[in-house]
């Protein structure tokens, strides 16, 4: 497997410059660093080589001022929050590079509804990393004569499912052994899996590949059918009842579909309940689980549309 490098720089010109040249410097290997998490008023924390680190400045830990909340938070707005309101007001912005940037603060809400999120006092920036060739242990199970099975990536939040969908959307779209190249329609709701600027991509899709950025999943899944003719769609963290509802009419439309959920196993997804009802239908081929105890992106299970074992790692 080879990693790509995707803008991780993008990532530093981010944080306010004391915090970053402590995190350069902390963090060695730019391929091994995940998470930063700043918290003002409490120590600076990392996530490296999947252990957390508490970064010390000379031999006390660093306190995350007011101050460098605010200057990082204005390099990530690049200078006007009002301008990332809509993005903020579900709790995180995505820069360049799909690199997620989750805020916490004052939640300002309209007739029980967020509106907005002020007065940030924490920030957690979750590093996007692309890994080409990470779903080569997966595709002879997903492919059958030839097309993609229907396939469902269950996983808790942080272990690599992201990552398996972005490469497994660049080998369908460019095709390989196991599958003839075809169209792939990507719906991505927060800049991740492409990792768009400007509308562009800047993680490697494929070259049959269209997408949306910034787009809701629901809108999205129609939009393309539309307008695209996808062969496949992809979609990360489906979850609302519409999100749901749109997977079923793009299978209907005679789309391959890929697309993750969080949970911990098969029994975790089947209680959720807009979800639950579509694998009690069957409309699923595969189910594909992850786990991170060893590394992030490692295949744990993968079960048939009936739920038997197809492989136990």
């Amino acid at each position: 497997m080879e990693k790509r490098e995707n803008g991780r720089h993008q990532v530093y010109d981010a944080l306010a410059a004391g915090i970053r040249n402590m995190v350069r410097r902390a963090a060695a290997d730019d391929d091994r660093l995940e998470e930063i998490r700043m918290r003002t008023g409490q120590p600076l924390m990392i996530r490296y080589d999947g252990r957390e680190q508490i970064l010390p400045a000379v031999q006390q830990p660093h306190i995350v001022t007011k101050e460098e909340m605010r200057e990082t938070m204005d390099y990530i707005s690049h200078y006007s929050l009002y301008a990332y309101s809509e993005e903020l007001k579900h709790g995180f912005v995505t820069i360049e590079g799909g690199h997620r940037v989750g805020v916490a603060g004052k939640v300002i809400t309209e007739q029980e509804k967020v509106k907005n999120v002020q007065h940030i006092s924490s920030v957690n920036i979750r590093v996007s990393h692309e890994v080409i060739g990470c779903a080569d242990p997966l595709l002879p199970y997903i492919v059958l004569d030839g097309r993609i099975c229907h396939t469902l990536l269950i996983s808790p939040p942080g272990c690599g499912k992201t990552t398996m969908i972005r490469d497994l959307i660049r080998q369908i779209s460019d095709g390989n052994e196991y599958i003839e190249g075809c169209s792939v329609g990507v719906v991505d709701e927060r800049s991740e899996l492409g990792g768009c600027y400007m509308g562009i991509p800047r993680n490697h899709l494929g070259k049959r590949t269209d997408i949306l950025d910034c787009c809701p999943k629901a809108a999205g899944m129609l939009m393309l059918i539309r307008s695209m003719a996808p062969r496949v769609i992809a979609v990360d963290e489906i979850g609302s009842r519409e999100d749901v509802q749109a997977v079923e009419y793009a299978m209907q439309c005679g789309c391959r579909l890929i697309a993750s959920v969080h949970g911990m196993d098969m029994d975790e997804a089947l209680r959720k309940p807009a979800l639950g009802d579509l694998i009690r239908k069957r409309v699923f081929e595969r189910y594909v689980v992850l786990g991170c105890d060893e590394h992030p992106g490692r295949i744990r299970e993968i079960y048939d549309g009936r739920g038997r074992a197809l492989w136990n790692g």
